[in-house]
């Protein structure tokens, strides 16, 4: 697939996740809504983060001549998700909130920012 709808259908599932996840952050838990909304998020999260492993790296160093940094948050996405699942599963609230607090911070705000940085797609989008 090339990199460009890669790229777009990455974007497509990335952007919906950013306002469900901060929905998500600040609205009651445990309701029937935020169950579906969260299971809406972390599948979105999941599909996002498959997308992003057959995209190779654009900016810095590369690994076997495709991963870069950014994809250790595909890593921690693939990582937090199931271990917040199984958390909520097991009735430990505290650790499920703190896993979806860091994956929110990490793999959208902190991943979403280096998406600006020079020679990214979105970069040249908002700044040229």
């Amino acid at each position: 697939m090339a990199y460009k709808t890669l790229m777009f259908l990455h974007l497509y599932t990335v952007l919906p996740c950013v306002f469900i996840g901060a929905y998500l952050l600040i609205v009651k838990k445990g309701t029937k809504t935020h169950k579906l909304l969260g299971r809406i998020y972390m599948i979105l999260m999941l599909f996002t983060a498959t997308v992003t492993l057959f995209m190779p790296a654009a900016v810095g160093g590369r690994f076997l001549n495709h991963f870069g940094w950014i994809h250790l948050f595909s890593v921690l996405t693939f990582w937090t998700i199931p271990t917040a699942y199984i958390a909520i599963k097991k009735g430990n609230v505290n650790a499920h909130k703190r896993k979806m607090i860091l994956l929110y911070f990490g793999a959208i705000i902190i991943a979403g920012a280096f998406t600006f940085t020079p020679g990214r797609y979105l970069h040249s989008v908002f700044f040229g």
